[in-house]
């Protein structure tokens, strides 16, 4: 018999990072909006991670000093769903601060800071002598190279609309096609034998070597390492074509794919 009332489960979530660059709420609201609009499926209700990383002169930003609240509202009047804050400067901790959300660490703060030893108080002097003899082991240590070969997972039906598979830790393929307002997501590459209509995000954690092959691109949204673009934005000669998807630097690259 369960004997606890909940679980703690570890999942995947597609989350969009809104990267400010600079801050204006009138500016921002209306930019916003018009990117929203070119994919209203893809963003209603989406969460959004808010990271000032990119933001320059944080301390010149009045709006963001007096009230970091006024960016949620922003947000949330557009039908998204702030999660919490990255890379926040110190002059606007305490105006994030007072909005409730998260401030989660970047993959920087994440490293492990080992505290360094402290130090041994010297011992008293002992008036008796003693001769210790040390024996010092060497081991030898052999490392053997070996190559690790990544899982793929294998989805034989229709992704339907609604429908989100996600490969964890693998390749993702699909035999056949991807309908609008679908989604597959994957840590590594995604292959689709079929039409790609709704949305595919490979290297969802950041592996910037993955890629996206299809055999139809109708896209609503394709996604590298969290580089993405929307469907107005695809080169209109691959539309419905074979292509391959790839990331250069934090470009989306789009190409035809040429069989041998």
């Amino acid at each position: 018999m369960i004997d606890v009332s909940f679980q703690l489960k570890g999942s995947a979530l597609t989350v969009v990072v809104l990267a400010l660059v600079e801050y204006d709420p009138k500016t921002l609201a209306a930019e916003l909006k018009e990117k929203i609009d070119q994919a209203p499926h893809f963003f209603v209700n989406s969460p959004v991670l808010i990271s000032f990383e990119r933001l320059e002169r944080p301390e010149d930003c009045k709006s963001l000093l007096s009230n970091a609240g006024e960016l949620i509202k922003i947000c949330r009047k557009l039908d998204l769903q702030p999660l919490g804050f990255t890379a926040v400067p110190e002059v606007l901790l305490a105006s994030v601060q007072k909005t409730g959300l998260a401030i989660l660490p970047t993959p920087a703060e994440r490293a492990l800071k080992i505290p360094a030893p402290a130090k041994v108080k010297a011992a008293e002097p002992i008036v008796e002598t003693r001769i210790e003899t040390v024996v010092e082991r060497i081991v030898e240590t052999v490392i053997e190279e070996r190559v690790v070969q990544r899982l793929s997972r294998v989805v034989t039906r229709p992704v339907r609309s609604g429908q989100q598979i996600y490969a964890e830790g693998a390749d993702l393929i699909v035999l056949a096609q991807v309908s609008e307002g679908a989604e597959v997501l994957a840590d590594g590459n995604i292959h689709i034998y079929g039409s790609l209509r709704g949305r595919a995000l490979a290297g969802v954690k950041g592996d910037e070597s993955a890629r996206i092959f299809c055999q139809n691109l109708e896209a609503e949204l394709v996604s590298v390492a969290g580089n993405f673009v929307l469907q107005d934005a695809l080169p209109k000669e691959l539309f419905k074509k074979p292509v391959q998807i790839s990331l250069k630097g934090e470009k989306v690259v789009v190409e035809a794919l040429v069989s041998a």
